[in-house]
């Protein structure tokens, strides 16, 4: 998103708190006396809060500012980073070698930092036999534990049994540490 900011001579307010280039207030001031500080410091004055009485302005070279201004919004994406949330479907009647591959699908997905939601579904007679299922979702979710952390019990949901995990988050020392 791509904010517009008022800068110099565009800045209608007649008197600004006015904020340094070293982020420590200077104090109120007119328009014109803050552009000529600016100004003799080869920098711009920038208005910051439009809103605030008296308006906020900083003197800070613009290209600087929008850089600083990139570096937050960067951070601030890492911070909110979305995890998608995957499912695997699986029957209670399962075959092993296609149990481990769908265990293979989730850990990739784990890696990639997914969530992912196992799922049993049961058809037809197969909801007669629910301790199958349960004693596959228990197998998955000790196959899982290193991983990913398992945020919920198996529920049930209609003829549906699942649950969720999610990955174990790394830390940069853990990183180092590898």
């Amino acid at each position: 998103m791509q904010k517009f900011y008022k800068l110099n001579q565009y800045i209608a307010a007649s008197e600004l708190r006015v904020i340094g280039p070293d982020e420590k207030q200077i104090g109120v001031m007119s328009r014109d006396e803050a552009i000529f500080k600016a100004r003799q410091m080869n920098m711009d004055l920038i208005l910051v809060a439009d809103k605030a009485k008296p308006p906020v302005a900083r003197i800070i070279d613009f290209n600087k500012f929008k850089y600083i201004q990139s570096q937050k919004e960067k951070e601030g994406k890492k911070k909110t980073a979305s995890t998608d949330l995957k499912e695997i479907r699986i029957t209670p009647f399962i075959a092993q070698a296609d149990f481990q591959n769908r265990m293979k699908r989730v850990k990739q997905f784990l890696n990639l930092d997914h969530k992912v939601k196992l799922t049993v579904k049961f058809t037809g007679r197969q909801i007669s036999r629910k301790a199958f299922g349960e004693q596959l979702l228990h197998k998955s979710c000790q196959e899982m534990v290193e991983y990913g952390t398992q945020e919920s019990q198996p529920k049930w949901q209609g003829k549906l049994l699942w649950v969720t995990f999610a990955p174990i988050r790394k830390t940069k020392q853990n990183e180092k540490e590898k």
